[in-house]
């Protein structure tokens, strides 16, 4: 089809939407990076940290982000999004590559107010409000990228604010999906954000948030660039 120039509509001339649209569930993982533990001065955790996210939040690899008027500490995570593709529970970590059918980007967007000081500290409000949770460009299938070894990094308007490798993750993909399953059934197309490398703004100094015109891009080796 390429060869032929059949069918070939160019990049500028679509919306890209998200590659995965309302899955059951969108599970995130807390403090799951080295530098990201560090850069808090806090320890390594013993076991994973899960909170969620309304999948109504997700967008695509290209829309804007909605900066909310009652929050004005909107910061960046950028993220390996595990994709499921078979149903799983309580499977073992070696049988969880086999549930998995690929890997893309997303963007935990967070509201640090909502999330830190208000809501009496629960992070689901502050983690999901509407467009906080870009997604794409793609996903790309299991077999074609290492998860344990992917360069991760973000910018805002041109400038570094990540970067980090994804084999900074303390707790693996494989035992992240097990001990999911472990607790709840996970469906095809459900997403599991594994965490996020050392850079959010909220642990610069001084803090630094999103503000309206920021370009925020972010990228993982071998999957694409969301924008």
């Amino acid at each position: 089809i390429v060869a032929h120039g059949e069918s070939v509509i160019p990049l500028k001339d679509v919306d890209l939407l998200p590659p995965i649209i309302k899955p059951d569930k969108v599970a995130c993982v807390g403090l799951n990076y080295s530098g990201h533990c560090d850069e808090q001065n806090i320890p390594h955790p013993k076991e994973p940290m899960f909170f969620s996210k309304f999948a109504s939040c997700i967008v695509g690899p290209h829309d804007n982000i909605e900066l909310p008027p009652i929050s004005h500490s909107v910061d960046w995570e950028v993220e390996l999004a595990v994709v499921i593709g078979r149903k799983a529970k309580a499977i073992r970590t070696d049988q969880a590559h086999d549930h998995i059918f690929g890997y893309t980007i997303a963007q935990d967007i967070s509201a640090r107010d909502w999330q830190k000081e208000r809501n009496r500290g629960q992070f689901l409000l502050g983690k999901s409000m509407d467009t906080f949770c870009p997604l794409g460009p793609v996903v790309v299938t299991k077999n074609k990228v290492d998860p344990n070894n992917l360069n991760i990094k973000s910018w805002v308007n041109g400038k570094p604010r990540q970067d980090g490798n994804t084999s900074e993750m303390i707790f693996k993909v494989d035992f992240l999906v097990s001990y999911l399953s472990q607790i709840v059934t996970l469906y095809p197309g459900d997403i599991i954000l594994t965490g996020t490398p050392a850079g959010v703004g909220m642990h610069r100094s001084p803090p630094q948030f999103l503000q309206k015109g920021d370009v925020l891009e972010s990228e993982i080796e071998g999957i694409g660039r969301l924008r």
